[in-house]
């Protein structure tokens, strides 16, 4: 059953386009299963973070990707000539090798960043709640995960961790000079923002006001780091005491606007304010950037501040590369053993066949008065001839077609290692 990997990443997609297209978790069973319903995927995984969504699909012969884009424009109701610019595929191996360097952080924004292998896992997890993965998917995310965690083991890509939220605040710390003197705003309280906080904390930040939907998550984190926690309903009132805002949470619709930023700027009188959006879809209106002394920057603007661990990386990606080349082999090769293991069992049934009618005939021998020898005799008649039926007519093919190649595989095969002439020598 081919495999086929469709999506959109930060390389080949702005935010704008990865938001149009991004799965909201309480929707992810439905979006499976009308993808496998409706778009010829036998099974299907979809990851769907703020820097890509892929749709990993075991597929009927014949099926291509054109299918899988198609349904995933019409799901989100974008135009599949405007998705197909953004969109690419991989097919067979190089699906294969794809899903192995997502899973190993080497496709991500910041290479080598630990968060996209927990997310894979739980894509991979969402999809066996919703009944949508079988033995095509299971096996090949099995043998993801087993590749990540040596690359993770075996290399050096994981050393001084980074990841979105790292880089979010070593732009905060670039911005300001002290930011021991600051005060953030942290808008979410999911595991981005967790980091952020921390990362936050280890850097000796002044104040941390922690914005969450549900006040009792927000106070959980809170506690936690000796913060502050709101609601988000309140963040036009504590928006103009916040040097630092960063925003990651589920929102389909944006929490801050132009005009809420604006007010706070008036309020701060104009000291400068820093506005980092690392959620998808946005939660800050794109015009925010159009106010005086507030600084916007989305996920696509952290490219920068990354080049640096990218370059710190580059070594140790390579010898991670040659892992996930010997994890793809390792998996060709699980594959031909579990055909060769199915074509055994099919075989061992249709002996089993073969035996069960032949001892039913022999038991109904026994029954109609024929003697023990008669029907032993039958018995292994019958089964002898059954048994050699097909190898006779492929070495009679063979045969006919001076096939030697094929002859000498068959006697292989079939265990034969007197020839004619062999015998012939011991009748001398």
């Amino acid at each position: 059953m081919p495999l086929i990997a469709v999506g959109v990443n930060h390389k080949t997609a702005p935010v704008s386009i990865r938001e149009k297209i991004s799965f909201a978790p309480e929707k992810m069973v439905e979006a499976l299963n009308s993808l496998v319903s409706n778009a010829q995927a036998k099974e299907a995984v979809i990851v769907s973070t703020c820097n890509r969504t892929e749709l990993y699909c075991a597929v009927e012969d014949g099926a291509g990707e054109e299918q899988i884009i198609r349904w995933l424009g019409q799901y989100h109701k974008v135009a599949p000539e405007e998705l197909g610019r953004f969109c690419y595929a991989h097919r067979g191996d190089e699906g294969v090798r794809h899903v192995m360097r997502v899973a190993a952080g080497l496709d991500s924004l910041i290479l080598g960043e630990p968060q996209i292998l927990g997310q894979v896992k739980s894509a991979y997890a969402v999809s066996q709640e919703g009944c949508c993965i079988g033995s095509e998917l299971q096996s090949l995310f099995q043998q993801t995960f087993s590749v990540a965690k040596r690359v993770r083991t075996d290399t050096a890509i994981g050393e001084n961790p980074v990841s979105i939220a790292f880089a979010a605040v070593s732009l905060a710390q670039r911005i300001f000079a002290d930011v021991k003197r600051s005060t953030a705003l942290l808008i979410g309280a999911g595991q981005t923002i967790e980091l952020v906080a921390r990362h936050l904390k280890e850097a000796g930040i002044k104040r941390i006001i922690v914005a969450n939907r549900t006040l009792e998550r927000a106070q959980i984190l809170a506690d936690e780091l000796g913060s502050e926690a709101i609601l988000l309903g309140d963040i036009t009132d504590y928006l103009h005491q916040a040097d630092i805002v960063i925003s990651s949470t589920a929102s389909q619709l944006p929490i801050i606007g132009k005009g809420m930023v604006e007010r706070a700027t008036s309020k701060r009188r104009h000291k400068p304010m820093l506005l980092v959006d690392i959620a998808v879809p946005r939660d800050i209106e794109p015009e925010v950037q159009e106010v005086e002394d507030a600084y916007l920057y989305t996920v696509d603007d952290l490219h920068s501040v990354i080049e640096e661990n990218v370059r710190a990386r580059q070594e140790a990606a390579e010898a991670a590369e040659k892992i996930i080349e010997q994890g793809i082999a390792e998996f060709k090769r699980k594959q031909e053993s579990r055909k060769v293991a199915d074509l055994i069992v099919s075989y061992r049934a249709q002996a089993e066949l073969i035996k069960q009618s032949e001892l039913e005939r022999a038991l109904k021998g026994l029954e109609s008065g024929q003697t023990p020898e008669q029907v032993m005799a039958k018995l292994a008649h019958g089964l002898m001839n059954k048994l050699i039926h097909s190898p006779t007519q492929f070495l009679r093919q063979a045969g006919a077609e001076a096939d030697q190649t094929a002859l000498q595989q068959a006697a292989e095969v079939l265990g034969i290692t007197d020839t004619k002439e062999s015998q012939n020598e011991r009748i001398d």
